[in-house]
C-alpha cells in the first residue's frame, strides 16, 4: 500500500496540513481541514474508496531549532533529528543522523537521557548476569558493582545515539561526527518510527 503513488500523496497532503497549521498532537491533525473536509473524513473517504482499512494511528513531532528528516524503505521507517542549530551543514549532518538512527535505533540521545526505568531494567540484567557468572562466586557487592556499572557505560556505548560509533566513519562517534561540523550544535531529540 506504501508504494502505490496516490496513497503516498494522500499521506503527503496529511503532513503538509500538519505543517502549515502547526499542529501539535494526533487529534488536532484528525481535526484539521483538508479540501473542506477533516482529516479523519478524508482517512474514511479513503477506506471507502480503496476498500482496506487505514488509520492515522500516531503523531509524532519535533520542536527544534532544525530538524532533519530521513525516509528509508520505501516509506516503511521514517527518523526526525531535533538540531539545536539550523544552518544548512548542521541540518546536512542531521540526515546524516537520521540514518544512522535508522540503522542503529538507539535508546536515547545521551547516557543522561535514557529513561530510569530502561537504566534500572539494564542494571538488574548485568547484575544478574554477573552474580551467576560461575567466576565470579564469592565476590564482594561492591566488585560486582563496579562491573555492573562498566557493563553498563558498554550498553549506553552501544544504544545512546551520541556515544555510538559513527556508521559512515567508525572511528568516530556520532556525537563527534556532529562536533566535527559544528563544534557547539546538539541533537536535542529524535523521533524513530516504522511500521510493522
Amino acid at each position: 500500500m506504501a508504494k502505490n503513488a496516490d496513497f503516498v500523496n494522500f499521506a503527503q497532503s496529511i503532513a503538509n496540513i500538519a505543517l502549515k497549521n502547526n499542529v501539535k498532537s494526533l487529534e488536532e491533525l484528525l481535526a484539521a481541514r483538508l479540501d473542506g473536509v477533516t482529516v479523519a473524513d478524508k482517512i474514511n473517504d479513503q477506506v471507502a474508496r480503496i476498500g482496506e482499512k487505514i488509520q492515522l494511528a500516531r503523531f509524532e513531532r519535533i520542536d527544534a531549532e532544525g530538524v532533519a528528516a530521513y525516509i528509508h524503505g520505501a516509506y516503511r521507517m521514517g527518523v526526525l533529528v531535533g538540531l539545536s542549530k539550523n544552518t544548512p551543514a548542521v541540518l546536512e549532518a542531521g540526515k546524516d543522523i537520521a540514518m544512522q538512527i535508522a540503522a542503529m535505533n538507539p535508546v536515547a540521545v545521551d547516557p543522561d537521557s535514557v529513561p530510569a526505568d530502561v537504566v534500572s531494567r539494564e542494571k538488574a540484567i548485568v547484575t544478574e548476569q554477573i552474580k551467576n557468572d560461575p567466576k565470579m562466586a564469592g565476590k564482594a557487592d561492591e566488585m560486582i558493582d563496579k562491573i555492573a556499572v562498566g557493563k553498563l557505560n558498554a550498553f549506553f556505548k552501544e544504544n545512546t545515539l551520541t556515544a555510538q560509533a559513527f556508521v559512515k566513519d567508525n572511528t568516530k562517534t556520532v556525537g563527534d561526527y556532529l562536533k566535527s561540523v559544528d563544534a557547539s550544535a546538539k541533537v536535542t531529540q529524535f523521533k524513530r518510527v516504522q511500521l510493522g
